[in-house]
């Protein structure tokens, strides 16, 4: 049985989205997040439960390459305040180098106890606009819903 929902995956999406609205992407939108979303929050765990149902439904994460599996889940659109969302399964590895030009919005999910990204456990990490990284998971597997103000990022020949 399957019961995701894209809609209503974009509708617990909306709850983070509303709050960044028109907020500068920097560490005190982190910070808000992280008290606002915490990792144990209710919010945060029903958006984790409706990736793991999307995955099962081959909504996302159908595409591999590196070992990395990933998918853009739903393109820009005014309801995020114009943010796509995309989610990728990384376990043990280092990703492709990208930049952010608008920032982005990372929601980490650990799957593995000890599994960091970016060094970073459960919950929110916030790139701000022109900053760039290779994003790497160690220690297990984790699961990252990226939140990208227009959808942009750009891939870099960089390791």
């Amino acid at each position: 049985m399957n019961d995701f929902s894209i809609s209503e995956f974009q509708t617990l999406v909306q709850k983070v989205t509303a709050l960044i609205k028109d907020k500068p992407l920097d560490n005190s939108l982190e910070n808000e997040l992280n008290s606002t979303f915490p990792a144990d929050s209710e919010l945060f765990k029903a958006i984790e439960t409706a990736c793991h149902e999307g995955i099962r439904a081959g909504e996302m994460c159908q595409f591999e390459g590196g070992g990395i599996k990933y998918g853009r889940v739903i393109k820009p659109t005014p309801e995020l305040q114009g943010c796509s969302i995309d989610l990728v399964e990384m376990t043990d590895i280092k990703g492709p180098h990208h930049r952010h030009p608008m920032g982005e919005i990372d929601m980490i999910m650990p799957q593995d106890a000890d599994a960091k990204f970016d060094n970073r456990g459960a919950g929110w990490l916030v790139y701000g606009p022109d900053s760039s990284h290779s994003p790497t998971v160690t220690h297990g597997k984790a699961l990252v819903l990226y939140l990208l103000p227009e959808g942009a990022i750009e891939f870099t020949r960089r390791s």
